[in-house]
């Protein structure tokens, strides 16, 4: 089932797809695995000659960026990790998103081995506080997620809820390089096919 919402109070440029990708704000945080997300937005906004400048009332920076002819926001919220969902609800108001389809959540999954991704709509949260949050504001989590994956830590090495605040080690970075290249050419594509199409042709 598609979800639609109102959109008779966009207050913004009205977009063709909407790219939020998970992190935590702050110099302290920028190269940890948990800010997958914000490596992809930060990818797709340098190809694109994007800006990101932080909104008076979007709790996010984010650009519009023309991709294949349609009009893409990427943003990164400036809430922490597991507060996305207060950024996102203004994101969407602002930017007349109707198809809850069209937004795309971009994050790290501990499920998917580095060097992996999954593009999928709908479904379980598989614990991620941050989409848990989106869901919340939504009131539906019928939206896409674009999976990063970053690994698991070693069985009795560390909990996964401080391996994800660790910076990649040497071997996993460039790996990691790769599939965030990669995740931008999925929502390149994204930008002007569906989400099933993109899924064909992403989810090997």
């Amino acid at each position: 089932m598609v979800v639609r919402r109102r959109t008779h109070d966009r207050t913004g440029t009205r977009a063709d797809l909407l790219v939020v990708g998970l992190g935590n704000p702050g110099d302290d945080y920028a190269q940890t695995r948990h800010n997958a997300g914000f490596w992809v937005v930060d990818e797709l906004a340098r190809r694109h000659g994007g800006r990101l400048r932080r909104g008076k009332r979007e709790h996010a920076e984010s650009d519009v960026l023309r991709i294949g002819g349609k009009l893409v926001v990427v943003a990164r919220p400036t809430t922490f990790y597991n507060e996305a969902g207060r950024a996102v609800s203004a994101l969407i108001k602002r930017h007349g998103i109707d198809e809850f389809s069209r937004l795309v959540m971009v994050h790290d999954e501990l499920d998917l081995e580095v060097g992996r991704m999954k593009l999928k709509f709908g479904g379980g949260l598989a614990g991620n506080n941050g989409l848990k949050s989106v869901r919340s504001h939504l009131r539906t989590d019928d939206f896409s997620r674009l999976r990063i994956g970053i690994g698991k830590p070693e069985q009795g090495t560390m909990a996964g809820r401080d391996y994800v605040l660790k910076r990649p080690s040497r071997a996993d970075r460039p790996v990691l390089e790769e599939i965030v290249a990669d995740a931008a050419d999925a929502l390149e594509d994204l930008a002007v096919s569906d989400i099933e199409a993109a899924m064909n042709r992403y989810n090997r």
